[in-house]
């Protein structure tokens, strides 16, 4: 009982910001290489770099150790998002001319073509979540509600057995499947068609999932191990960045990470900060699979 009711508050803390960390460096990477690079460099870096995140998430498969598998496929899969996806959808957008959404007043680009072409993956994306609801046991809270709410009695037999478990993959698909799904919902309330940025119902996204992130984090305090805490911080911070996206959308205050180069310090003290927590979390993991071997 004792255990069940210990909160792990450093550990809580490090994982969030780790993961935290990521989200404004892996926007700034994007820009530093749009702006520092031919455009055909651009393209072949941008393949290289999500061929490199794959090959990390399959490396880990290899690798002894839960939170050192887990860095390995968070790792590979920022990688294999900004590389494959985010700089594929930048490429075809170029290359068939999508032109970018501009603020009538200002004339300023408010969304980028790649992500305005993005929500035409809505279907595969539910494509993969069928997959997830009636096809594998699982211990995502919210594949769990969903498989309750649809399956209700016959859960046990229709979801019956888990896939075959690699810490390196379960991490990297979390984030694959987060992060697209978070982008899927900004994009739709983004879009006048449908809602617009300052509609009612995409502030509300915007308070629910700032609350939603307390809730996450509240879980993530009682996990005792490091690699599935950071493993619950990816699903706290994705959340927690959504209305950190909104307000950025409604210029409530400035993204850094979308002008590094006019930020540098502050760019450069998040990488720091990375860095160091990035090494320590590698010196517990190395730590824990010698305690293990004696």
């Amino acid at each position: 009982m004792e255990r069940k009711n210990k909160l792990y508050w450093w550990k809580a803390i490090a994982s969030f910001l780790f993961v935290l960390f990521m989200m404004p460096l892996g926007h700034a990477l994007m820009i530093i290489m749009e702006h520092t690079m031919s455009e055909t460099a651009l393209h072949y870096s941008a393949f290289a770099m999500g061929a490199a995140g794959m090959v990390m998430v399959i490396v880990g498969v290899f690798v002894k150790g839960d939170t050192k598998q887990t860095l390995w496929g968070l790792f590979g899969g920022l990688l294999f998002w900004t590389g494959w996806v985010e700089f594929l959808f930048m490429y075809f957008a170029n290359r068939f001319g999508t032109q970018p959404q501009l603020d009538p007043v200002t004339g300023e680009v408010v969304t980028r073509p790649e992500y305005l072409i993005m929500p035409a993956s809505f279907g595969f994306w539910m494509m993969i979540m069928i997959l997830y609801i009636f096809c594998t046991r699982n211990g995502c809270n919210f594949i769990n509600w969903w498989q309750r709410r649809l399956l209700g009695d016959r859960r046990t037999e229709i979801a019956a057995r888990p896939m075959t478990r690699h810490t390196s993959i379960v991490t990297f698909l979390e984030l694959m499947m987060i992060l697209w799904a978070s982008y899927l919902l900004l994009m739709f309330c983004y879009d006048n068609e449908f809602l617009g940025d300052h509609h009612p119902v995409t502030l509300v996204v915007g308070v629910g999932c700032f609350i939603g992130s307390f809730f996450i984090f509240a879980k993530q305090l009682r996990i005792p191990s490091w690699g599935a805490n950071i493993r619950m911080a990816i699903a706290t911070v994705i959340v927690f960045w959504t209305p950190v996206e909104i307000m950025g959308r409604m210029n409530i205050f400035q993204e850094i990470w979308i002008a590094p180069m006019e930020h540098k310090a502050e760019m450069i003290v998040i990488l720091a900060a990375f860095v160091v927590l990035g090494l320590y979390l590698w010196h517990v993991a190395g730590e824990k699979k010698q305690t293990a071997e004696q």
